[in-house]
């Protein structure tokens, strides 16, 4: 016990650094996501082919590649300042200062996730029945149209479970940002606390544990509430 006391101000912040990594990247991925799957589903072959290559590729290329490309290669190629967007640095405290290896971090589940998102939500526009594009199709409605007003919001309501299920998935993938240059985030506590400080490894990773299962376990009831909700209705 004395072990945690004496490291839980270590390991919250920790903590606090990897759900601000995990809800940017969520929200990256989910923007990303959205817009493969209109790319995937476009009228335009060469734009069907740019997304299904992304997916493609990215779908079959393991997640420690693609960190160390960010870690490794993007910082020779591009400038750390690349997310200063107005308003961002203010909610989230890590982009406020000088941390490269976050913003890399983010790059890499979001571009990783992407495509995992993208396969989710094409999986809820083939649920939405085709006789309501063609039938918009018929009312003069453009590609545009017919996707923001008709497809895509169901789509997004038949994808909400399995969406929810790969954010959960990725949650537990930003374990390893910590050993791509990331300093500070739990894994790299729990770390650094285990092997340069020479602590108990048992209740530090217990800890370690039990700060993850905050971030997914609430997420995944949510998820079984809402498919409960759809399998009644």
């Amino acid at each position: 016990m004395d072990v945690l006391i004496s490291n839980f101000a270590a390991l919250a912040s920790g903590f606090w650094l990897t759900f601000q990594l995990c809800l940017l990247s969520a929200i990256g991925a989910l923007l990303l996501g959205t817009a493969l799957v209109i790319l995937r589903i476009s009228p335009i072959p060469p734009l069907r082919a740019i997304g299904t290559a992304y997916v493609t590729i990215f779908r079959n290329v393991p997640l420690t590649v693609v960190f160390a490309f960010t870690a490794f290669a993007l910082p020779a190629i591009t400038k750390v300042e690349f997310m200063k967007i107005p308003g961002l640095t203010a909610l989230f405290t890590r982009l406020g200062i000088d941390l490269p290896y976050f913003r890399f971090a983010i790059v890499a589940l979001s571009v990783y996730t992407g495509a995992f998102v993208c396969e989710a939500l094409r999986s809820g526009v083939n649920a939405v029945a085709a006789g309501q594009a063609e039938a918009a199709r018929a009312l003069g409605l453009t590609f545009g149209q017919n996707l923001r007003h008709i497809i895509m919001p169901q789509a997004w309501k038949a994808a909400v479970v399995p969406l929810g299920s790969v954010i959960i998935a990725m949650i537990k993938n930003s374990a390893i940002a910590g050993f791509f240059g990331l300093v500070g985030d739990l894994s790299n506590r729990a770390f650094s606390l285990i092997t340069t400080q020479g602590q108990p490894s048992i209740p530090i990773l217990v800890t370690v544990t039990a700060f993850y299962l905050v971030m997914t376990v609430p997420l995944g009831l949510l998820l079984d509430r809402l498919e409960r909700r759809k399998v009644t209705r």
